[in-house]
């Protein structure tokens, strides 16, 4: 009975734990501006279904696309068993599914199948990370927390399919030796191999049963509530993110309605103004972005990908489409706690430009899309930074020389150039 009010207590407080950091989450990207992606439901729920499901997107790297679905799936599918050890858990039984039969035995033995599978797959990302050193998981953003939370998460997924698979030996032992209520059910086509590594003793291996399973319980809350505080919430963010995900056509530059409106009424004086938002033009800050954009920075992997193919970031320039989103996410979490500290409305001095994002960065980049191209998840770093541009432009017109230049002789020529449209043909007439 202690056992079961300890179980109650610890699941109702990994539970609220996790309730409270997600609000706090869902707070911060609800400061974001208003944007509609309600449109086409059909097709929304497709791209969910195929990339963050399908991981389509994924299979551009080959090598590691097979390594995460491994993982991913396995660590999905071994936690059905949660459910069973959640029951067990509230009512002190033992295997309560364990008169499914032969069907049983099939769940278990796939679950100590998927968990070798995952257990090697995150062997091999540590070698990736930390023995071969790929270059996309280095870079001046990827500081030691980076680094260490994606190590830390790959231990832990080890940890956990480690004490799964003993937890399965010792029990399997046990159902040998008629101990107890350890019914003879399940298959162990991995952990079999483990039985011959355990003590013979019934104490010992009860106290090893017992002990690999609160470990496996407590484990799995605790990843939980580590999730809010680490790129990998990347699990449960990425189906939303890919849901409203921008479905028109890469590099189609958004319109303001305020500068439409007015362009329009100069065109057509009957012209009736459409309704528009009033708020600076462009970013400055996380506010001035939309509710996507913010939604993008808390479902980034942090996977290279996006800067790995950036040509700004290849050919030496300061410019990280992954800094651009960890950057945006860190600014959020900063305005998050001044919220929680002394409410809204309080001014710390700083922004996501400058204070985070440096012009340097947001005037390198190509506007080329090979960022959200890559990105397996459809984060589209580039949103941010034709936001913060905007903002340099029309709010301060303080953009570089040569886009000053651009921008009058547009104004003045209708084109990029310095010619004349009267001289734009003179070309032809020289041959």
């Amino acid at each position: 009975m202690l056992a079961q009010i300890l179980f109650i207590a610890l699941t109702a407080a990994a539970v609220a734990l996790f309730s409270y950091n997600f609000r706090k989450i869902i707070r911060n990207i609800r400061l974001g501006r208003p944007a509609d992606r309600s449109d086409q439901p059909q097709k929304r729920w497709m791209t969910m279904l195929r990339v963050a499901l399908g991981q389509t997107k994924m299979f551009f790297r080959p090598v590691p696309a097979l390594l995460h679905l491994v993982v991913y799936a396995g660590f999905i599918i071994i936690n059905i068993e949660v459910l069973e050890i959640m029951i067990d858990g509230i009512f002190g039984t033992h295997r309560i599914f364990g008169g499914l039969g032969i069907f049983y035995d099939f769940l278990i033995g796939s679950f100590e199948i998927l968990a070798i599978g995952v257990w090697l797959g995150c062997a091999l990302f540590l070698i990736r990370r930390n023995i071969i050193r790929l270059k996309r998981f280095s870079g001046t953003e990827m500081t030691s927390w980076p680094r260490s939370d994606a190590n830390a998460i790959l231990i832990t997924e080890i940890l956990l399919m480690t004490a799964f698979l003993t937890m399965n030996a010792a029990d399997a032992r046990l159902q040998s030796m008629g101990s107890g209520h350890y019914i003879v059910a399940g298959a162990f086509p991995v952990s079999q191999y483990l039985i011959p590594l355990l003590p013979g003793s019934e104490t010992a291996l009860t106290a090893i049963e017992r002990g690999c399973w609160w470990f496996h319980i407590i484990g799995i809350f605790a990843f939980l509530n580590y999730l809010p505080y680490s790129k990998h919430f990347h699990i449960l963010a990425a189906f939303p993110n890919t849901y409203y995900s921008n479905l028109e056509p890469k590099g189609e530059f958004t319109n303001m309605k305020s500068v439409t409106n007015e362009v329009k009424a100069m065109l057509d004086p009957s012209y009736t103004p459409e309704p528009a938002e009033a708020g600076r033009f462009g970013a400055k800050d996380i506010n001035d972005l939309s509710w996507v954009n913010l939604m993008n920075a808390y479902s980034c992997t942090e996977c290279g990908r996006c800067t790995s193919v950036c040509p700004a970031n290849i050919t030496g320039k300061l410019l990280s489409p992954r800094k651009i989103m960890m950057d945006t996410r860190d600014r959020m979490e900063q305005v998050g706690r001044n919220i929680d500290q002394t409410g809204k409305g309080f001014d710390d001095g700083k922004s996501l430009l400058d204070t985070h994002i440096s012009r340097e960065e947001i005037w390198a980049c190509t506007s080329c899309n090979a960022c959200t191209q890559a990105c397996p998840i459809n984060i589209d770093p580039l949103a941010i930074i034709t936001e913060l541009r905007r903002y340099v432009v029309m709010e301060e017109s303080q953009s570089p020389a040569s886009i000053n230049t651009m921008l009058a002789n547009i104004e003045n020529n209708g084109a990029p150039w310095k010619y004349s449209p009267s001289d734009r043909f003179n070309w032809a007439g020289e041959s």
